[in-house]
């Protein structure tokens, strides 16, 4: 009896004493968004934008990744549509506001810490109770790609150099946002959500 427990003992310690291999990333920051719905809406405005290209490069990148719900309020907020967002001159500010150069995972942040931003703004990280940047609640943290890191917030960050403006989207090509005929209802189910993204006002006349 000692002996099959010695055994089964042995076998034991040789199962736990074989290493893990943490598995690779295989797709890079934009495929991991493409491949995920939540994104759509980002997905679209990067290629409006034309920053699929960039963050298909190299890197590595930091990208805090709105979801669809995050675009919701900001549009609830602004009161325009998807369409008139896309067609924003200033778009692409807004979408590299979110980019940090460099692969920044979440046990690098520091309450208090500031971080240059691809748009040449900075962002602050407050780790005093969940982790926030700016007013955005970081939601998930270290989805690696293999350009960089995603950390998924839930609120556009929208930067100090940004400035809506209003554009004829009789003369403007509707753009492809892949968002669904349901959107408007969505706009709707986020209810008082987009009361607190009062602070982007629309640019006064």
């Amino acid at each position: 009896m000692s002996k099959r427990i010695s055994l089964m003992v042995a076998a034991m310690l040789l199962v736990f004493s074989i290493p893990v291999f943490a598995t690779e990333p295989t797709d890079d920051i934009v495929d991991i968004a493409v491949g995920n719905p939540d994104f759509s809406i980002l997905v679209s405005a990067l290629q409006k934008a034309e920053l699929v290209e960039t963050l298909q490069g190299e890197g590595p990148f930091t990208v805090f990744a709105p979801t669809n719900d995050a675009f919701a309020k900001l549009l609830e907020a602004l009161d325009i549509t998807a369409e008139e967002l896309l067609a924003q001159p200033d778009l692409a500010k807004v979408l590299t506001y979110h980019v940090v150069a460099g692969k920044v995972m979440s046990g690098d942040l520091t309450d208090g810490l500031e971080a240059d931003t691809v748009n040449g703004g900075k962002v602050k990280f407050d780790l005093s109770g969940d982790p926030k940047v700016n007013d955005a609640n970081i939601t998930t943290v270290d989805i690696e790609a293999t350009n960089g890191v995603i950390h998924v917030i839930d609120t556009v960050l929208v930067p100090e150099n940004f400035t809506l403006q209003e554009v004829d989207m009789e003369e403007t090509e509707a753009p492809e946002t892949g968002i669904p005929a349901s959107f408007p209802f969505l706009l709707t189910a986020i209810g008082t959500a987009g009361a607190a993204m009062l602070v982007y006002k629309k640019k006064e006349a």
